[in-house]
Formats: C-alpha cells, sequence, structure tokens
C-alpha cells in the first residue's frame, strides 16, 4: 500500500460518517435552541438563587405557578401569573387589568390544562413551544420563497436566538400569536382569503397589535383579481374580534374594558400617537445618557422612576431605544426589499405601542414586542449575509439572550 492510499482512506472514513443535511433546518435549530435556553435558565436558577429578587414573592402566586417542579415552573413568570389565572378561574375572578390579556391563549391553556388534569403551567408551556415549532416552519416556508436557502436558514436562526426568544417558550401568548401571524401572510400569498382572515382573527383575540394584520392583509386582496371577494373574506377577522367585546360586556358590563385596562397598566394614549411614544423614549433615552456619563447613583435624571437604581433606569431606557432605532431600521429594510404588505405589518406593529407609551417606562417591553414582527427577521436575513456580520449578529443576540435568561430566572424584569 502505498504512502498516498495511507492518506486518502482516512479522509474516505471520515466522509461516511457525515450525515447529509436536512432539506429544512427549522426543525434542527428549534430543538437545540430550545434545550439550550430551557438548560441555560434552570442553570441559572440553581446557581443564581440566593439572588432572587428581594420582591419576586408579591409578584408570584404559588397556587398557580407552581406545577412540577422547577423544571417546568421556571417558564411561570410576571404576565404568566395573569394568564394561569384567568385559565384557571376566568376573567371573572380576575381584577379588571385581567381584561388587558386577550382571551385565545389563556383558554387555550385552560382547555389542556384541564386534559392535563390542572397542570396548566406544563399546559401553558406545550402551547408555547408547539406554536413556536409552527413559526419556524412557516418562517423558514416564506424567507426561502424571497431569500433561498441561505436567507431562510438565518431568518430562524436569528429568531431562535433573539435576546428576547425566551418568550418563545414561557407561558406567554408570543409564540401563539407569531405562529396566527405568519399563517395569516401564508394564506393570504396563496390567496387564501378565508382561512387568512380566520388566522387574523383570532390573532386579533391574541394579542392588541393583531389589527396591525388588517391593512396589510388587504394591501394583498387588493392585487387580486377577485378584490371585493378577498376583501369580504378577511373581514370575517373584526367580526370575529367582537367576541371578546360582547364577552364582556357580558360579564362585566363593560365592552371598552380591554381598553381602559392599558391605564392600569400605566400605559396612556398619546395625543401625538406614535411620535409621543419616539418623543418620550428619546426623553428617556438622553437622561440615560446623562445619567450614565454623571455615575451617579443618587442624582436622578429620568424622575418618572423612583423605586429603581436610576443606573439601571438609564440602562434599561437606553437598551428600549437602541431596539427601537434597529426595529425602525429593519422595518424600513423589510418595507424596500420585501414589499408595502411585510412593511407596513411592521410599521404598525411598532406604532401601535408607541401610541400608548408608559408614564415610567416609555418604550415598555418594546424589545419583547420586536420578537413577534416576522418581517424583521427576514430584514436581519439580508442585512446577515456577509459573513462578518451573520457572526456579529449571533454573537451579540446569543450574548444578550443568556443576560435576559439570568434575569428571567430570577424573577428580575425582562423586556
Amino acid at each position: 500500500m502505498s504512502a498516498g492510499q495511507r492518506v486518502r482512506e482516512p479522509r474516505t472514513a471520515r466522509r461516511e460518517l457525515r450525515l447529509p443535511r436536512a432539506s429544512n433546518p427549522a426543525p434542527e435549530i428549534f430543538l437545540w435552541s430550545r434545550a439550550a435556553i430551557w438548560a441555560a435558565a434552570l442553570f441559572a436558577l440553581f446557581v443564581f438563587v440566593p439572588n432572587r429578587h428581594p420582591r419576586a414573592a408579591r409578584w408570584d402566586d404559588p397556587t398557580l405557578t407552581h406545577d412540577l417542579g422547577a423544571v417546568t415552573d421556571v417558564w411561570a413568570r410576571w404576565d404568566s401569573v395573569w394568564f394561569l389565572r384567568i385559565a384557571e378561574h376566568g376573567y371573572n375572578a380576575a381584577s379588571g387589568a385581567a381584561s388587558a390579556f386577550y382571551p385565545v391563549y389563556p383558554l387555550t391553556v385552560a382547555g389542556l390544562g384541564r386534559v392535563f388534569f390542572g397542570h396548566y403551567v406544563l399546559a401553558g408551556i406545550l402551547i408555547s413551544l408547539v406554536a413556536a415549532f409552527g413559526s419556524f416552519l412557516l418562517l423558514y416556508q416564506l424567507t426561502e420563497e424571497r431569500l433561498g436557502a441561505d436567507g431562510a436558514r438565518r431568518a430562524v436562526l436569528y429568531l431562535a436566538f433573539f435576546p428576547f426568544a425566551l418568550f418563545l417558550q414561557a407561558v406567554y401568548s408570543e409564540s401563539l400569536y407569531l405562529l396566527l401571524t405568519l399563517a395569516a401572510f401564508a394564506l393570504a400569498e396563496r390567496r387564501r382569503f378565508l382561512p387568512a382572515g380566520l388566522a387574523a382573527g383570532l390573532a386579533l383575540l391574541t394579542r392588541p397589535t393583531g389589527i396591525a394584520l388588517l391593512p396589510a392583509l388587504a394591501l394583498l386582496a387588493w392585487r387580486e383579481r377577485h378584490r371585493l371577494r378577498a376583501l369580504g373574506s378577511l373581514a370575517i377577522a373584526p367580526l370575529l374580534f367582537c367576541a371578546y367585546p360582547l364577552y364582556l360586556w357580558q360579564a362585566e358590563g363593560d365592552p371598552w374594558a380591554f381598553v381602559r385596562a392599558q391605564r392600569l397598566w400605566s400605559r396612556h394614549l398619546s395625543p401625538a400617537g406614535p411620535f409621543g411614544g419616539i418623543w418620550d423614549g428619546l426623553r428617556a433615552g438622553w437622561a440615560g445618557v446623562e445619567q450614565l456619563a454623571s455615575g451617579s447613583h443618587t442624582h436622578v435624571y429620568w424622575t418618572a422612576v423612583q423605586d429603581t437604581d436610576p443606573i439601571r433606569a438609564a440602562t434599561i431606557n437606553l437598551e428600549n431605544l437602541a431596539f427601537l432605532v434597529l426595529f425602525v431600521v429593519l422595518t424600513v429594510i423589510a418595507w424596500r426589499r420585501f414589499g408595502s404588505p411585510y412593511g407596513l405589518f411592521a410599521a404598525l406593529s411598532l406604532a401601535i405601542p408607541l401610541c400608548v407609551p408608559s408614564h415610567r417606562w416609555p418604550l415598555l417591553s418594546m424589545p419583547r414586542f420586536g420578537l413577534t414582527i416576522f418581517p424583521l427577521f427576514l430584514a436581519l436575513a439580508v442585512v446577515g449575509r456577509r459573513p462578518r456580520v451573520h457572526t456579529a449578529i449571533v454573537a451579540i443576540s446569543s450574548l444578550l439572550l443568556g443576560v435576559a435568561i439570568v434575569q428571567w430566572a430570577l424573577w428580575q424584569w425582562v423586556a
């Protein structure tokens, strides 16, 4: 046997051990990203448990969030308490603030939780995971049609490791809403406007920003030859949503309780529309720059928040503003690259929370809201075409995701 043959044989053996890459990498990305995030949350919980927020007991309700132990309970934090309370006891047993949480997700948790003999936390996690899996598949499909397989893989990867992707497996409505918005667009693109309208109606009943779907889908319908029929099919979405105010009218005597409930969460309707939220966010961001430049923990520049360390408040306000700027840039890219329906949906999804800024935190939860605006990930896949940019996106997202997971596990406010 010659020396050249001895060198070639090991290379042949190594080639035989390689597994063919799946045609759709979304399931693989879903599995190992969710497993990694789950493991990181448990690691943070067990290692840093002495650093648990001292007021966590005030926000938690063990009768709702404690189910099968830490493995599942770590995914029931903050708004999860409200979703679980509605799922177990209904809106009547909760305070008026509960109507701000739209019904599709808690009702789904209620149904599956009863099938699981009262394990509502487990039910909520499974619903979120199944919806997230469907979202990964649909996002890959939509992106592949526009950017090819490599672009689709990047979009799914960016979603999987978005800094607030932990909410895709928490007892939150993000996964279900994301799935419904993707389904509505996918169906409308295939000219199946009646099912698209049904998906949009369910999205409206899942999160307030679901209304952003209607103008975007209407643009797709307007392009059809039989536009009146297509638009008429989409009309089922607002009709379906009417079930919620009708229920609130019957149960609480106030069909607009879901609107008034926003005031109980320190939000107010800005007379300047989304520009009011942007202006307040810029003011808070500038105060954050002054706070960090001073390094003072005693002098407060953003006086709307008095119960939080001013350096921490400055960092949060600047983080929220940075994400808003990023989302606006990606919205412009999505509009120019994928068309007005996608750009309009992204723009309205940002404008709606900006119209109702918080008194204390003007851009409250803005980074988390971006998680459910899928055109942003299509646009990010365009930006990440260059290897160095792709590496930077994954590295920065993973770093911020790790920080958010630790915060979440310890009952620190996230997004």
